[in-house]
């Protein structure tokens, strides 16, 4: 007897999440071709970029993505713009985002429930299984519910590259002890912004000490090589004249990366393919803003220092909801984002730790210092080996997104195990 055909819904909402956690287990599970479809449900996300939908769209074997704009007419009357089909069996898997709308989603559509949760698992009563990345969570939960909940790992800690250091150099055209940099100035509009220029400057004043190092910014997904340059020009953003920040001029040719261009000489290139973890896991050291990337880099054991200048904050509002709005307005957007900065520790390896493991500076920072830092620290090999130690610590062990993959097969062995019982009893 033919197995009957089941989905496979996702649910999930950032570029993080997407990246850090929705590819990677669909790796997996497209090894696994239990399901016969797969759906990707987007939530809104206030740290969305505008690109989710294009970016699910690659991920291996989905079929289908629902976008945040039409997220709640689905999960408050079951509506989709194309009146999607679901088959009878299936498994929602929460992946980002609110945690109630797979319990919500997966009983509307009569499906099993498999939820991942970094810090506290929620609604188990109303869930199948949920995947916890850290052992101490089961301390959280109640005696009853404990059976649900098993410990699979941080899912970020598979991430790896597919290319050694010699071929990528090679690739690169680059001499084998080339020093490269990484610069993650963000993804979102607002941080761009900022983070362009200030980069652009720490590149230009760190190479007048290190002529031997090469800067490379790996585009985040749905960003354009021409997209990011506007961020660079003085005339596309007005920031540039008032920030302690560079322009440059985007150079594009057959022969090579394209780069920016800045005013001394200094090149900075772009490398386009995604996920970057191929030139990432190969950098010296990143300079980064906050997100996603601070875990990726984790995952991959990079060196960093992670950054968020203060000088023009109402630019790059942090808060979300009313508070985000109100921020937003230029007569308020300073002093209320200051307000609603979160205390304590923002890069996630530092989360993880509880301590500062890698260098974290929040403020009105200058380009000159940062590159003075930098230099320090790209300096000592010693220092650079010891963050790198103090990252593999956090990161923990390897395989968690093959044990949460594997629950959610089970979820579906179990749901159709659960039905044959029903079918060999009835009358």
């Amino acid at each position: 007897m033919a197995e009957a055909l089941a989905d496979l819904v996702i649910l999930s909402n950032g570029p993080g999440e997407l990246s850090t956690w929705v590819r990677p287990v669909l790796q997996v599970l497209s090894r696994r071709p239990q399901f016969s479809r797969v759906s990707i449900l987007l939530s809104p996300c206030p740290h969305a970029g505008g690109h989710e939908q294009a970016v699910a769209e690659t991920f291996p074997g989905v079929d289908r993505v629902l976008e945040p704009q039409q997220f709640f007419q689905f999960l408050l009357w079951g509506q989709t713009p194309d009146a999607w089909h679901w088959h009878p069996q299936g498994v929602v898997v929460f992946l980002g985002g609110d945690q109630f709308y797979a319990v919500a989603i997966g009983k509307r559509l009569g499906y099993r429930i498999v939820t991942y949760a970094e810090w506290t698992p929620r609604w188990l009563p109303w869930i199948d299984y949920c995947g916890v990345a850290q052992p101490q969570t089961l301390q959280k939960v109640p005696r009853r519910y404990r059976s649900k909940v098993t410990v699979v790992g941080n899912l970020m800690t598979d991430i790896q590259s597919s290319v050694g250091s010699d071929a990528l150099l090679d690739q690169l055209g680059w001499a084998p002890d080339t020093e490269i940099i990484g610069l993650l100035p963000g993804s979102k509009p607002a941080k761009l912004r900022i983070g362009v220029p200030f980069c652009l400057a720490v590149a230009e004043r760190l190479q007048q000490h290190r002529p031997q190092s090469q800067f490379i910014i790996p585009l985040a997904p749905g960003l354009s090589y021409t997209t990011l340059s506007r961020y660079a020009c003085a005339s596309d953003n007005p920031l540039i004249a008032t920030y302690l920040g560079n322009s440059a001029t985007l150079v594009q040719s057959n022969e090579e990366l394209p780069y920016l261009c800045t005013p001394r000489g200094t090149k900075v290139w772009l490398w386009l393919p995604s996920p970057a973890y191929d030139v990432l896991m190969h950098c010296q050291i990143c300079l980064t803003t906050l997100g996603a990337n601070t875990a990726e880099l984790t995952a991959l054991m990079v060196p960093m220092m992670v950054i968020l200048p203060t000088q023009h904050l109402a630019g790059a509002p942090i808060g979300e909801g009313l508070l985000g709005v109100l921020a937003r307005l230029s007569f308020v957007g300073a002093a209320m984002n200051r307000f609603i900065l979160p205390q304590g520790f923002k890069a996630w390896p530092n989360i993880w730790a509880d301590q500062e493991i890698v260098p974290e500076w929040v403020g009105p920072l200058s380009s000159e210092l940062v590159a003075h830092y930098l230099q320090a620290l790209l300096a000592s090999p010693s220092r650079l080996q010891a963050i790198k130690a103090a990252l593999r610590e956090v990161r923990g062990e390897v395989g968690a997104v093959a044990r949460f993959a594997q629950l959610v097969s089970e979820t579906l062995i179990k749901e159709r195990g659960a039905e044959a019982l029903v079918i060999r009893d009835a009358p």
